[in-house]
């Protein structure tokens, strides 16, 4: 292929995996094009590695702590430090790889503490004449207090900063404006991609199992317990195995309750973590998780008979949204957080391997449908001056190849 443009992708997690899972995705399938350097911003976990092919530069790690606290991860720097670190180390690995792209993952729409080191950052992409683009996931938090006021903020900010914003949805299941309301018009061009979803490295034959997961595991204790608990409840009835994966984040403490409940239980099986979560999904005969954007798209793919409990809080419905429109479409069931117990969830744990989920008529090449669209961005010649004018919310989709 000759030299490889390069690509700076900046990714933040915080709470859980799902971002740094979709990076990962995003990451391998821009690496076929492109020289992609990673700048994570987040604690890198155990038990899942990074993409072969792209370069990683590892930010000083923020994230929320104990207490729900915003936080450094790294002893060495205070909170102050890390992120006066971070933004310089931003600058230096952008004037050091000079790329012909940069992708931030959901900034402005998201990550508003960040604005300090991402801003800088948007002004040099636009000072070099670089893309510029937001990579942004399907549904977006809408329950903040200040809700109008951070949407006209983000608007702003892109309308300033940005060159394309990358939705990883596909239009027939969630629109950038199911979740996004400012006043002013957002101009920047919005591209729809299809949903991401990590490459199936190979197929997997049925087993009479069920998989139990929670994502990273950060916010899981609740469902793995009342499912250790289901297990014993149903077991003889239904006889049917269950893996329980905890997570690399589940806290320590937490993972010792899970040990103490589930010891001695015929038929369970606890892991702290698994290598590839959709090869489980792929070979289990049912599923019970949560409902954060990778795993419900793992889920979707393999048409596994899946029962889902979203996480929900009074500001983050993201996953119930989520959860309620694959719900809508056949998908999988849905059982709400607030009927969560083990009684109930040992219930449904009977019916579900009856289930015939559908298969939804979305778009899952979202991966490579980024790296096209990013690749014509850096490749085709600029359009004359007046060819340039971005007209508000400006929504295309490519087709997959």
């Amino acid at each position: 292929m000759g030299v490889r443009p390069a690509l700076l992708f900046y990714c933040q997690h915080s709470v859980g995996l799902g971002h740094l899972t979709r990076s990962y995705a995003l990451c391998a399938a821009l690496a076929k094009r492109f020289r992609v350097v990673l700048a994570c911003g987040g604690a890198l976990p155990d038990g899942i590695a990074p993409p072969t092919g792209p370069e990683l530069v590892a930010l000083p790690p923020l994230g929320v702590g104990a207490a729900a606290r915003f936080v450094s991860h790294d002893p060495r720097y205070t909170l102050e430090r890390a992120r006066e670190a971070r933004a310089e180390l931003l600058l230096r690995t952008f004037r050091s790889l000079r790329p012909a792209a940069v992708l931030v993952e959901m900034f402005p729409f998201g990550r508003a503490k960040f604005a300090r080191e991402l801003v800088p950052l948007l002004e040099e992409t636009r000072r070099s004449g670089a893309i510029a683009a937001c990579s942004l996931r399907d549904i977006l938090v809408t329950g903040r207090p200040n809700q109008r006021a951070h949407d006209e903020r983000a608007c702003a900010l892109a309308n300033a900063h940005l060159d394309v914003v990358l939705m990883h949805s596909d239009p027939r299941m969630c629109r950038l404006e199911d979740t996004f309301a400012p006043h002013a018009a957002l101009s920047v061009p919005v591209r729809y991609t299809g949903f991401v979803v990590n490459d199936a490295r190979h197929r997997a034959s049925r087993r009479s199992r069920v998989v139990v997961s929670a994502g990273g595991g950060l916010v899981g204790e609740p469902l793995l317990r009342a499912a250790v608990e289901a297990h014993r409840m149903s077991w003889s009835a239904t006889g049917l195995p269950m893996r329980v994966v905890a997570g690399p984040l589940l806290p320590e403490p937490a993972w010792r309750r899970l040990r103490a409940a589930a010891a001695g239980q015929p038929g369970l099986e606890l892991r702290r973590t698994v290598p590839d979560l959709g090869a489980e999904l792929r070979a289990a005969s049912a599923s019970i998780s949560q409902c954060g954007y990778n795993t419900a798209l793992e889920v979707v793919r393999s048409r596994v008979p899946a029962l889902v409990v979203p996480y929900a809080t009074a500001e983050e419905d993201e996953q119930r949204r989520r959860a309620r429109r694959l719900e809508q479409l056949g998908a999988l069931r849905v059982l709400d957080p607030e009927r969560l117990e083990p009684a109930a969830l040992a219930r449904e744990l009977e019916r579900l391997p009856a289930f015939r989920p559908a298969r939804p008529p979305i778009d899952l090449d979202g991966a490579h449908s980024t790296c096209r669209q990013l690749w014509e961005l850096v490749t085709v010649p600029a359009a004359p001056p007046d060819a340039q004018a971005r007209p508000a919310l400006l929504v295309t989709r490519t087709s997959p190849a």
